[in-house]
Parts: structure tokens; C-alpha cells; sequence
């Protein structure tokens, strides 16, 4: 965290409204620091040292925000979109002054794990294609996946545009029977992030993606009672799990 912040930034971040309605709670004597009213929005202060209150209130602020979102489907992983909600439209109200934006995506029809947060510097970390953070999904699959697959992966595939993957690890839960109507069940574990990329491997040997979900991110696993299209906060040993990975030089993730 800065070690100052301005006023009227502080409290738009806690929820007080926007800069220009801060100015008119400051005006009339509503905000206070260390125990006496100010007169400038612009103030400088010390959100870790200074007590900040609006009409006796204590103010609590937090800089950065970790949300964990079970995606369902039908959302896009956005911040805002013209035709369909977005995975912020299913927070509460109270985050908006965050302003969080999605780490990554998961495509529309893609369910499971999604972070949400502000933190620039974490998401830039989770996201760099040099760090290679590993993602597990679970699918489930048109034909009979079997160990010709699994092999096929770990060595790479090539996708529909000539790029060839970097090793992959599958786990066949169940290998499906075509002629009975059966799906295979897989997890499969990525440390890139193509467009598509699970559904376009499995296309690459001829097999289909009916449904895919995200179950984890580097060491941050999706919560198993977390119901599709809930979310909570991160907890603290989730968060430093978190931050510890992101931090890893390259060479060894």
C-alpha cells in the first residue's frame, strides 16, 4: 500500500460516493482525521495510521479486494459488455467502488474457478506467459479417451493453427463408450492459455469438449461448496498461497 493516499480517493474507494460527492460531505464538516474535521478533499493521509471517520463513523479501508467466483454459465468474463451480464454484474453492490476486473477468462459456456480482484501487480504475475501457472479444468467428452490421448498430450499437440502446445497433464476419470452414448470424464492440467485451448486440443485428436470447468489456478482451488454463481473473499491462507506462487522467478514455476 502507498504510504499516502488522497482523502477523497480513500473514501470513494470505501464507498462514500464519487470525488465530487466526497467534496460536499467534507464541506459540511462531516469527515474527520485524527479527531478533527478537515476542510480539503485533497488531503493526504495515512490509510494504515491515520483515523478517518465521516459523520463519527470509522472508515475501514482496503486497498485491494481477492474474490473467488464459482463462473457459471452464460456470463462473460468482463468488466462490462453491450449484449450479455458480466461476472461482475453477480456481485454485490457493495464492491463496485473497487473496481475489479476478471484475472483471465473462461469462456461464455465455461463454468468454475475465477479471480476477481484490483491488485494489478498480482493479476500481471498469475497472467505473464513466462511464469507457466498451472490450471486444472475438469470436462467431460465426446469419444473414448484413452492412454493415446494422455501420451499425445504430454508430449504436445498441434492446434487448428499450427501452434504446438506445451505438455499437458490428463487424467482420465472415466473413458466413455461412444456407441453406448457415453462421455469420457477427464481433468487436464495447462500451464498456458490459448484461446480455447482445452476444447482445441481434444479437437486435435478428434474429440469433443461437451463441458468444461476450471477447478484451480496455481495452488487456489475452487472452493467445493462454493454454488455456481456465488463467490466469497479469499481467506488469508489462500491469498499469501496465492501471492507466494505468483512471486516465483520463471525458472521455478
Amino acid at each position: 500500500m502507498k504510504t499516502t493516499i488522497r482523502l477523497d480517493k480513500l473514501l470513494a474507494h470505501s464507498g462514500f460516493g464519487t470525488r465530487s460527492e466526497i467534496k460536499i460531505l467534507v464541506k459540511r464538516g462531516a469527515v474527520q482525521v485524527n479527531g478533527k474535521t478537515v476542510k480539503d478533499s485533497g488531503l493526504q493521509v495515512n490509510a494504515e495510521r491515520d483515523a478517518i471517520a465521516v459523520d463519527g463513523e470509522p472508515v475501514r479501508y482496503r486497498e485491494f479486494v481477492y474474490i473467488m467466483l464459482n463462473k457459471p454459465q452464460g456470463v462473460v468474463s468482463a468488466t462490462e459488455d453491450t449484449r450479455d451480464r458480466t461476472v461482475l454484474d453477480l456481485l454485490d453492490d457493495g464492491y463496485v467502488h473497487f473496481e475489479l476486473f476478471p484475472v483471465g477468462r473462461l469462456d461464455k459456456d465455461t463454468e468454475g474457478l475465477l479471480l476477481l480482484t484490483n491488485d494489478g501487480k498480482l493479476a500481471h504475475n498469475l497472467l505473464s506467459p513466462r511464469k507457466h501457472v498451472p490450471k486444472t479444468y475438469y470436462a467431460r467428452v465426446e469419444g473414448a479417451v484413452d492412454e493415446s490421448d494422455r501420451e499425445a498430450f504430454r508430449r504436445g499437440v498441434t492446434l487448428d493453427d499450427g501452434y504446438v502446445t506445451m505438455p499437458a497433464e490428463l487424467r482420465i476419470l472415466s473413458k466413455g463408450e461412444p456407441d453406448a452414448g457415453q462421455l469420457s470424464e477427464i481433468e487436464l492440467t495447462i500451464r498456458e492459455g490459448k484461446f480455447h485451448q482445452v476444447k482445441r486440443m481434444f479437437l486435435a485428436v478428434n474429440k469433443r469438449v461437451v463441458f468444461l470447468k476450471r477447478m484451480s489456478m496455481g495452488p487456489l482451488a475452487l472452493d467445493p461448496d462454493l454454488n455456481t454463481g456465488t463467490y466469497r473473499e479469499l481467506t488469508t491462507a489462500e491469498l499469501e498461497s496465492l501471492q507466494a506462487h505468483a512471486a516465483q522467478p520463471e525458472a521455478d514455476q
